[in-house]
């Protein structure tokens, strides 16, 4: 014999799984909005260049590259 659940049961597994969707949602959001430079987060330039130290001329190279001139200003 087939058993009979009651619609109070049914609704309650429904919002159960409503509200398991919405974490979901919630944490894939999450995920999805995190900081990808978190993850590549570097605290030493130590081989970040290839085959080479880091010379003074290369920073002040970027340095150049990185802050406008004031005559911009």
């Amino acid at each position: 014999m087939v058993d009979r659940v009651s619609q109070e049961d049914l609704l309650e597994r429904v919002n159960s799984l409503e509200r398991e969707m919405e974490r979901l949602k919630r944490d894939l959001l999450r995920n999805l909005t995190a900081s990808p430079r978190e993850k590549w987060k570097m605290d030493s330039l130590f081989g970040s260049v290839e085959g080479a130290d880091v010379t003074e001329e290369m920073i002040e190279e970027a340095k150049k590259s990185l802050f406008r001139p004031l005559e911009d200003l």
